[in-house]
């Protein structure tokens, strides 16, 4: 049997949080979204696409909460339905790359033609997007120390007021100077900054999906700290991935001495995987030293 059979979620205590964070995020995208169309602002679009992207983000990490704590009635999901913040993430890379590959075509088509920007409505909507952005961070700032999924959202939202200012500044220059080229350098800055995000984040999804070993977490450190386990005389076919944000996974086969106690040895053994690995959710086989058989497997 795995370790942890019991699933307490941190950002579960934090739903709420999530809930009030997601509500003003969506709002303040409608109102970009529609400003950005009425200003001529690429800027504001940028940013609105952005804000897109991150509203499905958030959306993500309040609906995972919600399913991650739903049984399984059908008996076809073994480890239930985590992963579906993973593929809600993979959605949101492809909205950003979409609108990040939109916006800098539209901004390089722009340069060296006439285009036509009203400053105040940037300055006003970027103003509103700092002050939303700023209430959101407060609002996930406690659940970002506790969840890693909450802490993803929290991230997305620093990032997000990023671009509010970078509204802002891009305005107040076409204001200063008259000349739209700001609005447009300001497009080209956020569409960059979207796509980096955007590549950064797919990378990690690609990561999960492919069932690759966790970051921070060292195949060979966890198979030393086995291997010391007292009454282990051999690990093999250790195999480690990560299910979803914050839940690292581990199958190992432990070969047992002689005279060892395959109890003592399994509960010492998920206590070290929890304790120095941070992995919970471990499947652990203690086979005797004469069991033959799984050295045929290849992968």
């Amino acid at each position: 049997m795995g370790a942890g059979h019991g699933h307490g979620h941190a950002a579960g205590r934090h739903r709420w949080r999530l809930a009030v964070s997601f509500a003003l995020v969506g709002s303040y995208f409608v109102v970009e979204l529609v400003f950005g169309l009425l200003s001529g602002s690429l800027s504001l679009l940028s940013d609105a696409g952005h804000m897109a992207a991150d509203v499905v983000t958030l959306g993500a990490a309040l609906v995972a909460t919600r399913i991650a704590t739903r049984p399984d009635t059908t008996g076809r999901r073994s480890y239930g339905s985590y992963r579906a913040e993973v593929f809600a993430s993979l959605l949101a890379v492809v909205l950003m790359l979409g609108v990040a590959c939109y916006v800098v075509a539209e901004a390089v088509g722009r340069i060296g033609g006439p285009a036509e920007v009203s400053a105040g409505p940037m300055l006003v909507v970027g103003a509103i997007g700092l002050v939303v952005n700023v209430v959101a961070l407060l609002l996930l700032r406690k659940g970002a120390a506790d969840s890693l999924n909450v802490k993803g959202a929290y991230l997305e939202v620093v990032a997000d007021t990023a671009g509010s200012v970078g509204v802002i500044v891009a305005g107040w220059l076409v204001a200063a100077t008259g000349q739209p080229l700001w609005d447009t350098l300001g497009a080209l800055a956020i569409g960059v900054f979207v796509a980096v995000r955007a590549v950064s984040l797919g990378r990690q999804v690609f990561t999960v999906l492919g069932q690759h070993v966790p970051a921070g977490v060292d195949p060979a450190a966890v198979a030393a700290d086995l291997a010391a386990v007292d009454g282990v005389r051999d690990v093999h076919d250790l195999h480690l991935w990560t299910l979803t944000s914050g839940m690292n996974v581990a199958t190992a086969h432990l070969v047992a001495g002689d005279h060892g106690d395959a109890h003592a040895v399994l509960d010492r053994a998920r206590d070290v995987l929890r304790r120095r690995h941070d992995i919970a959710h471990a499947t652990l086989q203690v086979e005797p030293a004469d069991h033959r058989g799984c050295d045929e497997l290849g992968w």
